[in-house]
Order: C-alpha cells, then structure tokens, then sequence
C-alpha cells in the first residue's frame, strides 16, 4: 500500500518541474525623462537655490540629479569650483517632478559631507544627458 504523503510528494515534484515553462519578465522600461527647465535663485551671496522640473522620473533620486546638475554648472558659470548640498525638497504631482534644492557655492572645497566637485559633476551630467543650466 502506497503512503498518500509520498504520493503527493511525487505529483508536487512533477508539477514544480513545468515551472521552467513560465514567460520570461518583460524588461523595465527605458529610462526616457523629460526635462522641463530650472530656475535659478541668487539667495544671498553664495547661497543659490535651485527649481526643477520634470517627467518621466524614476523617483526623487532623478529630480535630485537633475538639480545636482543645474548647482554644478552653476558654480563653474560663476568661476566657482565646488558646491555644498544643502537640501532638496522632491514631489510629484500628476506626472510632473518638482524639486526644490539649496546649494552653496565657493571657490574651495567647503567643509561638510555633501559637497560636489563641479567639474567632475558636469562631466557625469554630459555623459548621461542631463541638461545644466
């Protein structure tokens, strides 16, 4: 007499064995955003806050590169060669991005943790196609 358990166990195995059958996953969208501009704000010296727009956004990492951009380009518009990250805001709202960021701009290295060489930052912009100010 069989076990029903070693039954069960056999037609679990068989059935497991079709899982190779499966579709593969589609692939995730290519990455396509839209960039709708940045408004620049001279806030008090070296003090620059920066507006963003855009679409097709994977998440606020992407609104805060595109601001990282615009600062960086900024600085070097400004004979500056660095920034100091001071905030961003990130939101969404009906398709569109919006980000909200404040840098600092000096001519050296300014202390902190989240600071940017501009140069180095505008050549990563270039090299993957987000526009600067």
């Amino acid at each position: 007499m069989r076990h029903p358990a070693v039954i069960t166990s056999v037609a679990l195995a068989m059935v497991g064995g079709l899982s190779g059958c499966e579709a593969a996953p589609t692939p995730p969208a290519r990455f396509a955003p839209n960039y709708e501009g940045v408004q620049t704000t001279l806030l008090d010296g070296d003090l620059v806050k920066f507006d963003v727009a855009m679409r097709g956004a994977r998440g606020p990492s992407d609104v805060e590169d595109y601001a990282e951009c615009a600062a960086a380009q900024y600085a070097l518009i400004r004979g500056y060669g660095f920034a100091r990250h001071l905030r961003t805001n990130v939101y969404e709202e009906a398709g569109l991005w919006r980000g909200d960021a404040v840098y600092t701009i000096s001519p050296a290295l300014p202390r902190g943790v989240r600071t940017i060489d501009a140069e180095v930052v505008t050549a990563s912009c270039v090299e993957n196609g987000i526009p600067m100010v």
